[in-house]
């Protein structure tokens, strides 16, 4: 492991723990998208799925593990754990998913596969998947324009830990010669979508304000 993976896994997981840090000090889940969460937590069930089989390290088995269990717990919080759950905006959080990007990610899994056997399918559309997780928390955000400092963090470092993830593959295609062309081009993807976001979130923080996306068209 080099260091830009290790910090790309640390940045994720500061991601989620500081969203579950957030629930619980404002007992609030307002600006959260329980949407993407759930993208998430299908992302990682079909992406470890080898745990059931396979073993490659404590870390990386504790680390699958969180991401799992961390992502189901999350959703449970904003759907049913009170009084967190008498905040959930279901009427904002409302972008379809299951309508328009989990068929189509599949259908890109199933063309992209290295080896067409059900963990290699699982996991190829996982990386689809995840590419476009972020999409209901964007929508939500564009919604509601004003975003919370602790959530415009979480977004951030959700965001941070893909560019680092990046990085490390430029790291390993000179390092290792390692090749990973869904991976890559997904990674592109999903740091594309958090660009507009990363440049209203660094002129908050430069300005020292709280951040304000600017309305839909």
């Amino acid at each position: 492991m080099n260091i830009f993976r290790l910090c790309g896994d640390m940045l994720h997981l500061v991601s989620i723990m500081l969203l579950i840090f957030k629930l619980q000090k404002s007992k609030s889940c307002v600006g959260v998208s329980c949407r993407m969460q759930e993208m998430y937590a299908i992302v990682f069930c079909c992406r470890y799925l080898d745990l059931l089989w396979s073993f490659v390290s404590v870390y990386n088995t504790v680390m699958k593990v969180i991401f799992i269990t961390a992502s189901v717990y999350l959703i449970y919080m904003i759907r049913y754990k009170t009084p967190i759950c008498q905040t959930y905006e279901r009427s904002n959080d409302d972008f379809k998913y299951e309508l328009y990007l989990l068929g189509p990610c599949a259908l890109l899994g199933l063309i992209f596969t290295e080896e067409y056997s059900i963990p290699d399918c699982l996991w190829s559309m996982s990386i689809w998947l995840e590419s476009v997780a972020i999409v209901p928390q964007l929508v939500l955000m564009q919604k509601r324009r004003e975003v919370e400092n602790l959530t415009s963090d979480f977004v951030g470092c959700l965001g941070a830990y893909r560019a680092f993830y990046i990085l490390n593959w430029i790291y390993r295609y000179f390092a290792e010669d390692y090749v990973n062309w869904i991976g890559w081009v997904g990674g592109l993807i999903q740091t594309g979508l958090y660009c507009d976001f990363f440049y209203y979130y660094a002129r908050s923080k430069w300005y020292g304000s709280k951040l304000v996306l600017p309305g839909a068209s």
